[in-house]
């Protein structure tokens, strides 16, 4: 059976033009429309589709709060399509936050000038988050925000054939704590390194939740999104987590206890002289399929701090970070990465199992936890 597809958006030109794109696919039908999230909330709970498209900005009820509801009734695949502002960044985010799983720029030349090339990446996006998980809203840890405010941060501020029926939709769920049972390796690792795309935002969220203030080692953060998102997301993940997130800047000192988020459209790159690491920000190779790359930062960190690296891999389309997780086993490091069952897009994790690198499987649930335990 082909992707059912429901489109939601309140300009009739958008769904019009959404619809026909998808429909000019062999396995995507776009079944029905909705015009503000109202109807989208019946219709989802009437049809049933395997993906919904969402636009942010509606009236009568937003696609936000349309997101919040159907997720509570009718949990469902929900991609949004949003502006490349910061108010189209906060507004995503929070869509995310609410249980959306990918995020596309609404104006098709903010992904690219090649208008083909645009619709091809829109109809492999709902392909690919047709077979993932349904992930379920994010819940901000109780992390009191008095204590928040007072941690000192000044230390670490810087300068139509059939396609295959798309499987029932598994949904992620965080598992127990006492559930983890992780035997500590012994090892001292000098920095974490996370790669993820699509999923990423809401288990960057539950993973890094789960880290204490005093948590001993730097980590790296490469997650692919547009420059215009990862200074807001980069700062929710501050609000809701112990440790200090930051969005990555040239010449930052790398620091146990904080997070650094590659800003997107740039690399981000480790360089280390004598005991001190900073990070090094650019354009790198322009032929580079994503920016920020995991393979590019996984394989600077590999040549600033060998084999003591714990490198984790999770949800995301692609096979991004496989290269650099390959040049990290060779010099000993510890190569983690997220299991199918709770990935949005059971793509890079994949990659990196098959290439016979990989030291420990874990469901998204127990990684923060089992990340403490080790570390």
């Amino acid at each position: 059976m082909p992707v059912r597809v429901l489109v939601v958006d309140d300009s009739s030109f958008f769904r019009r033009q959404i619809s026909n794109i998808l429909n000019e696919h062999p396995q995507i039908e776009v079944i029905d429309t909705a015009e503000d999230g109202n109807e989208a909330v019946e219709k989802v709970i009437k049809l049933k589709p395997d993906v919904i498209t969402m636009d942010v900005e509606m009236p009568n009820l937003n696609g936000i709060d349309a997101t919040r509801k159907i997720m509570s009734s009718c949990p469902s695949r929900i991609l949004m399509f949003s502006s490349l502002t910061m108010e189209g960044a906060r507004a995503t985010l929070a869509a995310l936050e609410a249980g959306a799983i990918d995020f596309l720029p609404k104006r098709f030349e903010d992904i690219t000038r090649n208008k083909d090339e645009a619709k091809k990446m829109l109809c492999e996006r709902i392909i690919s988050i047709a077979k993932g998980a349904v992930i379920q809203p994010v819940s901000p840890p109780p992390v009191p925000w008095e204590k928040k405010r007072e941690r000192p941060k000044a230390a670490v501020t810087e300068t139509k054939p059939r396609a295959p029926e798309p499987k029932p939709a598994p949904v992620a769920q965080p598992e127990r704590r006492e559930s983890v049972r992780h035997r500590k390796t012994g090892k001292q690792y000098s920095v974490l390194a996370i790669g993820t795309s699509t999923g990423g935002p809401a288990a960057l969220q539950e993973v890094l939740s789960k880290l204490p203030q005093d948590f001993h080692v730097p980590v790296l953060l490469v997650q692919h999104m547009p420059g215009t998102f990862t200074p807001a997301f980069a700062q929710r993940l501050d609000e809701i987590c112990q440790i200090h997130v930051k969005e990555a800047q040239d010449g930052d000192m790398l620091k146990p206890g904080v997070a650094y988020l590659a800003p997107g459209g740039k690399q981000m790159i480790v360089k280390k002289r004598g005991s001190e690491a900073t990070i090094k920000l650019g354009e790198g190779d322009m032929h580079s399929t994503y920016k920020p790359s995991v393979d590019i930062t996984f394989e600077s960190v590999a040549d600033a701090f060998g084999g003591d690296v714990l490198a984790l891999v999770l949800t995301g389309m692609g096979a991004d970070g496989r290269e650099g997780a390959k040049k990290l086993k060779k010099l000993g490091a510890t190569i983690w990465v997220q299991d199918e069952v709770s990935c949005v897009v059971y793509g890079m994790p994949a990659a990196v199992k098959e290439a016979g690198i990989v030291d420990k499987v874990l469901a998204l649930g127990v990684v923060g936890d089992t990340l403490v335990q080790e570390i």
